[in-house]
């Protein structure tokens, strides 16, 4: 059994205009950020790239070869592919390393270094962790040596399909294409929209669980019929962090439907490639679909999050007014005080009774600053908000 190339990938979203910043970095190490030079180098260098050509195929792309024996393609939308031509059967697993080893500790570094300013990217922003889709391209295998191979790797499949110029083995993490007479370019085509595909369904499937643990840990403080005063603050504060990532999640997923297109028009303008989506039983309307679904909830998260941060605000309002009113009733007993020592005295004496009088007094004071403060942080603040039926989402 022949085993040509074994492939990874992933997906960042990115356009024309970052694809030329990689390859001004790619070719002679520069650009237009304030970043440490000494830093950059040290990642470009770390490549070790060979050739580097910039065309287009569908969208504009760089692909560049490095002393690894791994070529690397670069999408304009933010598409990586790798690929490994230098494999064997024998080796294959160690190969597989050696590709995965270079995407996350040599060119993933260099990119998230490069484009480090500004809005994080959505996998550092919604902390995804990627499981690669490895695929295996034999030349004229048996179905037998896949079968084996698979028992070695998946040990269950999810379809397989055959026809004359090639077969299909699915796993989860793995997929298994025998050429038979398919040229190579047109496997990687069905390959990189696979890679597409599934890092696409895969930051959905993040978001949708983002949506869920936010809105419970908001509701989690809700269903408190009280919350103390000194806890009003820190709940605001949360508040505010799960607004920043609600609205930054929110751009990245508005965004996504301009890539849907872009792929789509790329796939249906070639009937192999059409063909090829097809057998993994893969629809764009779906896709779309699923996208609709996701902005809709992220929408009702952004209004939750909002309606709450409304209730907390006017929390700390009333609990700001309870503790000007306590100073007010402090300042008071100090000036009734003074008004009472000014009446029973005629005339200021310095004397013992005074000296004790007035630390009586001062503690006082500060006695009752300290018990009024101390009920206010401890009183209890009634969370009142209109009740909503948690089944609505229910899947």
């Amino acid at each position: 059994m022949k085993i040509t190339n074994v492939y990874i990938g992933g997906w960042f979203q990115r356009t024309m205009l970052q694809l030329t910043e990689i390859y001004d970095f790619l070719r002679e190490c520069k650009t237009q950020l304030k970043l440490d030079t000494e830093k950059l180098q040290e990642y470009r260098k770390a490549l070790a790239i060979g050739k580097i050509d910039y065309g287009v195929d569908g969208e504009e792309y760089i692909r560049f070869t490095t002393a690894y024996d791994i070529t690397v393609k670069i999408y304009e939308d933010g598409l990586i592919c790798l690929n490994n031509k230098n494999v064997s059967e024998d080796t294959l697993f160690a190969d597989l390393d050696k590709v995965t080893d270079y995407y996350e500790n040599k060119l993933s570094p260099a990119i998230s270094y490069l484009f480090s300013l500004g809005a994080p990217v959505p996998k550092e922003l919604a902390n995804i962790e990627t499981v690669y889709p490895y695929f295996i391209v034999f030349d004229k295998a048996t179905k037998e040596q896949i079968a084996d191979l698979l028992s070695r790797t998946e040990k269950q499949k999810y379809f397989e399909f055959t026809n004359e110029r090639y077969d299909v083995v699915r796993g989860d993490k793995y997929y298994f294409i025998n050429n038979k007479k398919q040229s190579l370019e047109k496997i990687e085509k069905y390959i990189e929209e696979q890679v597409f595909i599934r890092e696409f369904k895969g930051q959905l499937h993040r978001y949708l669980n983002l949506h869920r643990i936010i809105w419970e840990k908001i509701d989690n403080v809700k269903e408190n019929a009280k919350v103390k005063g000194a806890d009003i603050v820190k709940f605001s504060s949360k508040l505010e962090g799960y607004s920043k990532t609600v609205n930054l999640i929110d751009g990245r997923i508005n965004q996504m439907g301009t890539y849907i297109s872009t792929r789509e028009k790329i796939a249906k303008s070639d009937a192999e490639l059409t063909e090829f989506l097809a057998i993994s039983g893969y629809r764009f309307e779906t896709l779309r679909d699923t996208l609709d679904y996701i902005k809709y909830l992220w929408d009702m998260t952004q209004t939750y999050v909002s309606s709450a941060q409304k209730l907390f605000s006017s929390l700390k309002s009333d609990v700001t007014s309870k503790s000007i009113n306590s100073l007010t009733i402090v300042t008071s007993m100090s000036a009734g005080a003074s008004i009472i020592s000014l009446i029973t005295k005629s005339e200021p004496k310095f004397t013992i009774f005074g000296v004790i009088y007035f630390f009586v007094l001062a503690f006082i004071g500060w006695g009752s600053t300290r018990l009024l403060s101390f009920i206010s942080k401890n009183r209890r603040y009634e969370v009142a908000d209109e009740a909503y039926d948690k089944n609505i989402d229910k899947e």
